[in-house]
This record gives C-alpha cells, structure tokens and sequence, in this order.
C-alpha cells in the first residue's frame, strides 16, 4: 500500500488528480504529477473526522487503517482537511470513542494546498521555506516537484513534526526539517525564493521578509480572533519590504500557535459580562451577523484587531454577543431588539464597537468591493491594508 505502484492507490491518486483539475485549481502538469506521485494516505495514516452529536455539541471520531482499511483509505484520498491533532497533544491513537477538542493540526484539504501552490509560481530552481510542516503532504509535493535539497519545512510542536519527517521519509523524500517557532524562518537555509505559510498570522513576520530574497514572494493568510481570514500573496522588495495583494476565494487556516488570542477564563468573561449590563446601549449601526460575509467579517477585525469574541446566552433570554479585547479591556456586548436591529453596550478605554463600525463605513464608502480588492503592505512591524473603490481609498495600519 505505500508504494508509488500501487494499483489501488494509483488510482486513486489519479481521481483525486482529475477532481482538483476539473474544480480548476490544478492547473500545470507539473503539480499535476506530483499529486499522482505522492500518497497521501502515508500522512494521514490517522484522523479525526468530525462527529457533530445533538446536545454534546462538536465531537471528533478517530480514523485509521487498522480499524477499517477500507474506509480509511478512500477518506485519505477525499478532497477534504482532516485533523490530526486536537487540544495540542491529543492524538486519534489515544482515543477509542468519539471525544471534544479544539483542532490543532490537521492535514489540509488538497484542493486549498494545490491552489497555493500554483500560485507560487514556481520555476524549477526556486527554493521554498514551508511554514507549519503538519501531516508533510504538501512538503512532499515540493519535494516531487522541486527536489528534496530546495524545500526546508519549519513545525513547532515536536510530535508532529516527528510524525511528517516519518511519512516522508516513507514517500522517499529528505527535505530539511526544522522544529521550531515558524514566526522565526528558517534562517540557517536563507535566502528563500518562495515563503509559503499553512497557518495563518495576524501581522507577517519581520523575519520572513529578510529571509526572501527581492523579487521573492510570500503567501501567507492574514487572520485574527474574529475569525477573519485573507489569503495574500506579496511581493518582496529591494527595501526589504513587501507588497501585494488579496486572492480570491475562502481560506482559513489554524492561526500560528505564538499569535494565538490570549486566553480568557470563563470568571474573567463573567466580568465583563456583569460590567456590560450596567451600561446604558445605543442603537448598533453595525449588527454583529455581518460576520457571515466573508469580506465583511475581514472589515470588521480590520476595526477592531484585538478583539475576540464569544456569544452567551442568560436566563433563558436572546443569545448576545461579546467582543473583548484582553490587552486594553475594552469590551461590547450586542443584544438583539424584540423589533429588529441590535443595540450595543461598550466598556474601556476604547469603544471597541466605534471601530468595528468605522471600519464598515470606510469599506462601503468605497462600495463595498470584494477582499480580492484590498491590497497589503508591510515592514514586518507595521502592517498597512486597503482598497480603493470610486474616489475613496479605505486604509487600515496596523502595528505592532
């Protein structure tokens, strides 16, 4: 089963071949070999596949080849993201029963790997420093495509990059591999031609832009805690500096473990809940469910950087929802009223809610153009994104 020649596995390499051409994000004959050559299966040889339960909420039932082959198998070769890691330590082997978890490494989804990797651009010189290893899939696909001794792969948590360094060496491949804070590069291979990242952060790192060479690219997904997400392709400068643009479609990745929201305990929460109560609301000019649009939801963390947010219900009353922003205090609550609209409650020394609103006027000032409009900017430290539409040009900098 894990040799190229395979017929079962050939196979199915192939359909899923032919399904990422015909969806038309496999596009060269060159990635289209390496997705025919490189068996996924060998890193995925377990998952979890979500279990949604009614009154128990999101659970994750193991997956493997040795509790039914058959299955296993025909999953690994689905166009699908599988988790391979909940809670930063828990794996399908220690598991018999479905169990809760937050994800926390997973293979993702081929289509989405295939797309990025066609927008790299590569030609067969170029060298690629990987961010975030995870399952090794897509590091072996480089491998197949580039040669082993152009790829260098970095992955922080040990156990998983353990188990990747394992399947490529099982698919015949000996990339360098680096355990270590992403956030960091790689510097000891520098200079990169290419940086592409399978996490996703909220500011580009310093250290990537001096690891590329000028004239390099950087692929990474720009995201925060409201869960907004933008897939950005720039362009390193002479300056050292690096400029692009936003993709079009939807992609989300596992933020990098180090810009992780801070965590906020449920008795901290409740503060804020009681603090916010006493607050006399105004009406909301923003309703919170614009989250549901992919580029507002963009917009919206855009004004209101670090902010997380959670929804509550009390009392049997309406569900309510909660921003707050650990570092400053800030906090709004937004209530739904019996006759339609929101009518929002703010704490702290900013109005986290003022910007969250700020931000959507400038966007549809300028007509609400999709994010594939926006573009970015970044030294590393301060990091500039907007889009113009008409006369109006809507900017966002964001610091450090």
């Amino acid at each position: 089963m894990t040799d190229f020649s395979d017929a079962r596995t050939a196979l199915l390499r192939r359909a899923l071949a032919d399904e990422l051409e015909r969806a038309g994000v496999l596009r060269s004959p060159r990635w289209r070999r390496a997705v025919e050559r490189v068996p996924r299966h060998l890193f995925v040889p377990e998952f979890f596949e979500r279990a949604d339960t009614p009154g128990r909420g999101t659970l994750w039932a193991p997956v493997s080849g040795g509790r039914d082959t058959a299955r296993w198998l025909g999953l690994a070769y689905r166009n699908e993201t599988w988790v391979t890691q909940l809670d930063g330590h828990v794996a399908p082997r220690d598991v018999a029963e479905p169990v809760g978890g937050d994800p926390t490494s997973s293979s993702t989804v081929p289509g989405l790997v295939v797309r990025m990797l066609e927008h790299l651009d590569l030609d067969d010189d170029a060298t690629v420093l990987e961010i975030g290893t995870g399952s090794g899939y897509s590091t072996a696909l480089m491998c197949d495509r580039l040669g082993d001794d152009k790829v260098t792969s970095v992955e922080v948590d040990p156990a998983v990059a353990a188990g990747a360094a394992a399947a490529l060496r099982r698919a015949g491949h000996a990339p360098r591999l680096v355990i270590g804070d992403g956030l960091d590069g790689a510097p000891a291979h520098a200079p990169y031609d290419r940086v592409i990242a399978t996490c996703s952060v909220r500011r580009v790192p310093r250290a990537w832009l001096d690891q590329t060479r000028p004239g390099g690219r950087i692929l990474v997904t720009v995201s925060g805690w409201l869960h907004g997400y933008g897939l950005a392709l720039l362009e390193v400068g002479a300056d050292g500096t690096a400029e692009g643009r936003f993709l079009p479609g939807t992609v989300s990745f596992m933020i990098a473990r180090p810009q992780a929201a801070p965590p906020v305990n449920g008795e901290r929460w409740d503060e804020v809940v009681a603090a916010l109560a006493g607050v006399r609301p105004r009406p909301a000019v923003v309703p919170p469910d614009l989250r549901d649009d992919w580029t507002g939801a963009f917009v919206m963390q855009l004004g209101a950087p670090g902010a997380q947010w959670r929804s509550r219900r009390g009392d049997g009353g309406p569900w309510v929802e909660y921003f707050f922003d650990a570092a400053t205090g800030a906090a709004a609550s937004l209530t739904p009223e019996p006759g339609g609209g929101w009518a929002v409650r703010q704490i702290g020394p900013v109005r986290l809610w003022d910007g969250v609103e700020a931000a959507v006027r400038l966007w549809r000032d300028a007509g609400s153009p999709p994010q594939e409009r926006f573009r970015i900017r970044t030294d590393g430290h301060t990091q500039t994104v907007w889009v113009t539409g008409g006369d109006t040009t809507a900017t966002w900098d964001l610091a450090d």
